[in-house]
């Protein structure tokens, strides 16, 4: 954050020393005139994809975040294909590209690059259970990777530096199919973002770190390399702000906070349960989930009893959804035990919670919330908002909550706080571990999805094919 704070100053220094030429066109001005800002947008889980509420993503939020300060309609053109939105840039379709897009020479040589508001790391990836690689002189076959991607304007650098480096640029494949393909065993080694490989790696554990290749790299967003500053000095300003009021540090928090951290055993553990056990509950889940995604109340059943009905705790806790005996009631529960009743009690009472949060807290922040409460006590939960609040930051958003809750085990904050003792620090483990699952499940459930679909359509062409073969012939 530092370092974007001191980007963010010198570009604005070196933007008041220029002068604008006159016969410059102005692209702010045709983006007010249009009332539209018109994006290039990389679709992929760390950019945007179409989520269950609509649109979503981290590159998706933070372009809808400058067309509305700007007072204008966010117009996207999406695409697999970064060189088809280098053209629309060229060609004036667009007014810049989003995509967590590398900021290499190249780039920055055909395109004015905005400021830089992530760092990242390239990293080279096998499959876990493979020969080890330690540096790519190791490297027993080619280095697969997307064409026209920043991967490989990396590995052509490094080629002439290192004798005998071999690397192939796959025009179809993007860099997610290409993880998928070192999972499945196609190919043997790929380049992926560091942000890349946490998101993907809910889904595919086997996917191995060898070594870094390139370090502290920053990610922006491409303009037109013109001599038009309006837009690239309402960028500098942009990013000031949502540095300045932290809502770029919520957001990333939102996208891959909670993917940081990386358990193998446990995930590869929780893809074997949604083979194995959820299929036992699932129909329920769907059933009671009431205005919840039936996935969130899932994941949210598993880190509470790993899907064991029998579950139970030392503190007397019991069922799928771990219900404590005074919430059982409440909710109307009359055994525990019972998985159909323990989901039905559990979702009921999440949604209560759930409207106890105040309504000028959005989503996703305002479900969060609820699930910390599901874990410590609403009471506990609004201790730590307190101390959020005392501290000066915004008790509205769970990054500065969960950084507040684990005061609640020090004796000398929980003694002056209105409910005392907690393990605040379980909760905001708790919740990051439900949002893991939730994103895994999503994943394997779409994936299920599509592969129901494609085996429906092969059934058909199969009784077409057969349809045709039994019919009578055509007479002469």
């Amino acid at each position: 954050m530092l370092r974007l704070w001191s980007v963010l100053c010198l570009s604005l220094l070196l933007l008041a020393c220029s002068k604008p030429l006159p016969e410059q066109t102005n692209q702010l001005a045709d983006i007010y005139q249009r009332g539209q800002l018109r994006v290039g947008i990389l679709h992929g889980p760390t950019s945007y994809y179409i989520g269950v509420d609509g649109p979503t993503g981290f590159e998706y939020e933070l372009a809808k975040g400058l067309a509305d300060r700007l007072g204008v309609e966010l117009q996207l053109f999406p695409s697999f294909d970064l060189d088809d939105l280098q053209t629309k840039l060229k060609n004036g379709q667009v007014d810049f590209i989003a995509g967590g897009l590398t900021l290499t020479p190249e780039r920055t040589q055909k395109f004015r690059a905005a400021p830089a508001y992530r760092w990242i790391n390239e990293l080279l990836v096998f499959r876990q259970g493979n020969n080890w690689p330690q540096q790519l002189t190791d490297l027993t076959e080619p280095v697969i990777v997307s064409a026209h991607s920043s991967h490989a304007e990396t590995l052509k650098r490094l080629s002439a530096e290192i004798p005998g480096l071999s690397y192939q640029e796959d025009p179809e494949l993007d860099a997610d199919e290409l993880l998928q393909k070192v999972v499945d065993g196609s190919i043997n080694y790929t380049l992926t973002d560091s942000n890349q490989l946490a998101v993907n790696r809910r889904l595919f554990p086997q996917l191995t770190i060898g070594f870094t290749v390139s370090e502290n790299l920053p990610v922006g967003w491409l303009l037109p390399k013109t001599l038009d500053d309006s837009l690239f000095s309402v960028l500098i300003e942009y990013f000031g702000h949502v540095y300045q009021n932290g809502d770029l540090v919520t957001l990333e928090d939102r996208y891959f906070g909670h993917v940081e951290q990386f358990d193998y055993v446990d995930t590869i553990r929780f893809i074997r349960a949604i083979d194995d056990t959820l299929p036992k509950f699932k129909s329920w889940f769907m059933e009671y989930a009431g205005e919840l995604d039936w996935r969130l109340l899932a994941a949210l059943s598993y880190q509470e009893s790993h899907w064991n009905p029998k579950a139970r705790s030392p503190t007397g806790v019991r069922g799928l959804m771990m219900l404590t005996m005074p919430t059982a009631q409440q909710m109307g529960v009359q055994s525990r035990i019972d998985p159909e009743q323990s989901i039905d009690g559990g979702s009921r009472y999440l949604q209560m919670l759930l409207t106890r949060i105040p309504e000028r807290i959005p989503m996703p922040d305002r479900l969060w919330f609820a699930l910390a409460s599901y874990n410590i006590g609403w009471g506990h939960l609004e201790d730590a908002r307190r101390l959020t609040q005392r501290d000066g930051a915004d008790p509205d958003k769970w990054l500065e909550v969960k950084q507040r809750l684990p005061l609640l085990r020090k004796k000398s904050v929980y003694q002056h706080t209105r409910f005392g003792f907690a393990r605040g620090d379980e909760a905001a483990l708790y919740v990051e571990n439900i949002r893991r699952y939730y994103d895994t499940l999503v994943g394997v459930d779409e994936r299920q999805q599509l592969e129901q679909k494609l085996e429906q359509q092969r059934q058909r062409l199969v009784e077409q094919t057969e349809q045709v073969a039994d019919a009578p012939p055509l007479s002469q």
